[in-house]
């Protein structure tokens, strides 16, 4: 897809406000594409146009709302939706509404008033459960163990409904660890709160023998266009991780030493409802498609770190 074939593609990225959904667009920007945001945020032009986003609207997901944007979509790209494990135990319904009803609207939308319209649903692994700790392949079985994996399977199964159904185009990206400048939730913001905090020792849930394969938000960005510039088939599932695990106790380790704090890692034994044990991709179908995640986690780490203390003005 050349530069010329981009200027005329236009994306809507729903969720645009958000850590994920402002790298996406931005990604897009970049590479020459119109890019539209929806969401929830109070947004300044002078701030969204930063993202490569050249219109953002506020608003709920809905059919309605969907069609009041008066335009018409090549790529809708959903990053909309809840985005925690915890908060689906809290606030259940809720939940289902942003990741389900959400998902729901928009592909109902496309059904009806934009059939070519190519639909990328960003997922999670958790749709799969617990695996154990092996590499985790598209087409494993799938055994959700928390209310937010059962609501992305369900989104994922609407996808998959509506593609064979009605021949929407769909392309769902099961992201793994996503992290980077601007996350301020899960595991590192957590913990470079504690390390900030402490001057002795940080204690954390688990064993820190579970694993997370890490994969800088730059590189899960990169990786949605490549699928664009790779539209062959009218339905794909990918896996958005690197291929490389990590255990939790290596992670902080490094977070600490980064920090350049004197602090011991300790674990309680205890493991938080929900939470996934291992998390390690198998990404051979990320890398048929020609991207390599380009971010090493020592660098993104101190990149994250560098990011935390600038705003902490620690």
């Amino acid at each position: 897809m050349n530069i010329e074939d981009r200027n005329k593609k236009t994306v809507l990225v729903t969720g645009a406000y958000g850590f994920l959904g402002r790298y996406i667009a931005k990604a897009f920007g970049d590479s020459g594409f119109h890019v539209s945001g929806i969401g929830h945020g109070k947004w300044h032009e002078f701030e969204y146009s930063k993202w490569g986003i050249q219109s953002w609207y506020e608003s709920t997901i809905t059919v309605e709302a969907l069609i009041n944007l008066n335009k018409t979509f090549d790529i809708i790209v959903h990053c909309g939706g809840s985005g925690s494990v915890s908060f689906s135990y809290q606030n259940p319904y809720e939940d289902f509404q942003k990741t389900v009803q959400s998902t729901m609207s928009i592909l109902e939308y496309i059904r009806l008033y934009s059939k070519s319209c190519h639909f990328i649903y960003a997922s999670s692994p958790a749709v799969q459960g617990d695996l154990g700790d092996k590499k985790i392949v598209e087409n494993d079985p799938s055994n959700p163990v928390s209310p937010y994996g059962f609501h992305k399977k369900a989104a994922e199964e609407l996808c998959l409904s509506y593609n064979k159904s009605f021949d929407i185009k769909v392309s769902i990206i099961r992201y793994f660890s996503i992290y980077g400048i601007g996350l301020q939730k899960q595991l590192l913001w957590d913990a470079c709160l504690k390390i900030k905090n402490s001057n002795t020792e940080v204690e954390f849930f688990g064993t820190g023998e579970e694993t997370r394969d890490w994969i800088y938000v730059t590189d899960a960005a990169s990786l949605v266009v490549k699928v664009i510039e790779n539209q062959k088939d009218s339905l794909k599932i990918i896996n958005g991780g690197t291929g490389i695990k990590t255990t939790v106790n290596d992670t902080l380790k490094l977070l600490v030493n980064l920090y350049n704090k004197n602090v011991s890692v300790k674990f309680n034994g205890f493991t938080k409802e929900g939470d996934p044990r291992f998390y390690h991709a198998d990404t051979i179908k990320a890398r048929e498609l020609g991207w390599e995640p380009a971010m090493d986690l020592q660098v993104g780490l101190v990149n994250y770190v560098n990011f935390f203390k600038k705003l902490m003005n620690d």
